[in-house]
């Protein structure tokens, strides 16, 4: 019996995305949480600017998921971790339908003028058919970090 399985002579490190970003938001520490987590659910959209809703269940263990109603969606990961309002992990597959292991946290911390919200995006792609997910997957995590920047500092 052969195996069409795709012959694996890649690095650890040509499987393993790290993206880690920090931006400063003139709004309180509980604001810029609240703001994050509109911006992850209800109000989340794609990085050309398009809305692409989501729901997340901010509690150990909660979804973080695109409800597409008749309960059709796509599963994006569990909330690993939260501690209001500093600190929010999620880990999942995220927007990829191959094995990966990804995991996003976000700690956010008071400073001087608002609050610094530090990101860091890790993901491990365990056979290698990522590609261009690897760049699309950083771009989106700048464009998302401007959207949460400008999300945090006009929420009401």
């Amino acid at each position: 019996m052969s195996s069409t399985a795709p012959k694996m002579d890649r690095t650890i490190e040509e499987l393993t995305l790290n993206v880690t970003q920090e931006i400063h938001v003139r709004a309180s520490l509980e604001v810029t949480f609240a703001a994050l987590l509109e911006q992850l659910g209800p109000q989340n959209d794609t990085t050309d600017g398009k809305p692409m809703p989501m729901k997340i269940e901010p509690w150990p263990g909660g979804r973080w998921y695109r409800d597409l109603g008749g309960e059709n969606g796509h599963f994006w990961g569990h909330v690993q971790a939260i501690k209001r309002p500093t600190l929010l992990e999620i880990t999942g597959p995220l927007f990829m339908s191959f094995p990966v292991v990804s995991n996003v946290q976000y700690r956010l911390s008071e400073v001087d003028g608002g609050t610094n919200v530090s990101s860091v995006y890790c993901e491990c792609d365990f056979n290698g058919r990522g590609g261009d997910f690897h760049g699309r997957a950083h771009g989106a995590r700048r464009e998302t970090s401007s959207f949460e920047k400008e999300r945090g500092e006009n929420f009401v």
